[in-house]
């Protein structure tokens, strides 16, 4: 694979060594295939005797390995003294194969994929490469979130329970809008020639942070709590988007990702014809995570999942920050995670 490259390390992160997949060619639920797919992927703690302790941590759109760090180690609620975590680079991402590193699909050339083929590539991981055949549990936020609910529709037995945070089973008009507006933004940039980007697009990036870090990611009470002058608001932007930028985010990876989260609809899985049904057939443990309020992933569409999975325990997150509160963006969202998070895997019932 060409140009690979990690973000730069971010205080709280866990500096773990990077391992790779190599999964030959990856068929995808289009007919298309990725070409000599790979997958990155981290490891914590290690793998028991019985290889019954592993717990699978899927990431949200534009995120990496690092995006759930805040849950992992000895006393947090992924406690890493019991657990073997394995934490999975998505397609699309930049580190697994993506548009920009692929080198027989390169850019515009990739294949679309969806998040069912995301969840087909991690099991194909943990069986032929890891040989775990059991999970203790899968937990994401956001995209990763839905990622959970799609492993427990697509995998009913596979793992004793999944954790999501912020999840939409079915993408809500709401959020598809947010998206298509952030694809838009990109595109208006002098470096897409209508159809591929001929350059890096500073101009759209500094646009896509407006609609994903700011409108998308925050919300009214959160920036109010924070600036007091409402002018103030104006150089943290600035912050934001010099990090999105540092971040070294591809422009066709978000284009392809955000298709694939625009899509995706767990009552489209093969057996399925609606989502409900879908959601009803999920066997294991459920803790699902919202905030009052999202700006992305509209609260309601977690309501929903967790109306539909039998037993599930819903958790409303005491937190202003919206799409953010499933971060580590304030200490005491963390401290409420890792505690309730924590207390449900400590409790999973492992004869499921």
């Amino acid at each position: 694979m060409a140009n690979v490259r990690h973000p730069p390390l971010k205080p709280g992160m866990i500096d773990a060594p990077h391992r790779r997949w190599s999964a030959g060619d990856l068929q995808l639920e289009s007919g298309e295939a990725i070409r000599d797919f790979e997958l990155s992927y981290v490891t914590h703690g290690k793998l028991n005797a019985a290889r019954d302790n592993a717990v699978l941590v899927t990431v949200s759109l534009t995120g990496n390995h690092h995006r759930l760090d805040f849950l992992i180690g000895p006393g947090k609620a992924l406690d890493t003294d019991h657990l073997f975590v394995v934490c999975v680079d998505p397609t699309g991402n930049g580190l697994s194969s993506s548009p920009s590193n692929s080198v027989q699909q390169p850019g515009m050339r990739f294949p679309h994929f969806c998040l069912r083929d995301m969840v087909h590539s991690q099991h194909r991981l943990l069986t032929e490469e890891l040989r775990i055949d059991r999970l203790r549990c899968v937990i994401g936020a956001s995209m990763g979130g839905m990622q959970a609910l799609q492993w427990a529709v697509s995998h009913p037995d596979f793992m004793l329970s999944i954790v999501a945070m912020t999840p939409m089973a079915r993408t809500g008009p709401w959020a598809v809008a947010v998206v298509e507006t952030a694809r838009r933004a990109l595109m208006a940039d002098p470096a897409w020639n209508g159809e591929a980007f001929t350059g890096y697009p500073e101009r759209g990036w500094r646009a896509w942070t407006g609609v994903m870090s700011v409108l998308a990611g925050r919300t009214p009470h959160a920036l109010a709590e924070v600036f007091a002058e409402p002018l103030d608001v104006l150089p943290w932007m600035e912050k934001l988007t010099a990090e999105n930028i540092a971040n070294g985010f591809d422009a066709t990876d978000w284009l392809y990702q955000s298709w694939a989260y625009q899509a995706h609809d767990v009552g489209t899985t093969p057996g399925f014809r609606e989502t409900q049904a879908a959601l009803a057939s999920i066997r294991a443990q459920a803790l699902i995570l919202a905030p009052p309020l999202d700006l992305f992933n509209p609260v309601e569409c977690a309501l929903e999942a967790a109306d539909a999975i039998v037993d599930a325990t819903l958790v409303e997150i005491p937190s202003l920050q919206g799409h953010q509160s499933a971060s580590s963006l304030r200490e005491e969202d963390v401290a409420f995670l890792n505690d309730e998070i924590g207390s449900f895997v400590r409790s999973i019932r492992t004869e499921s």
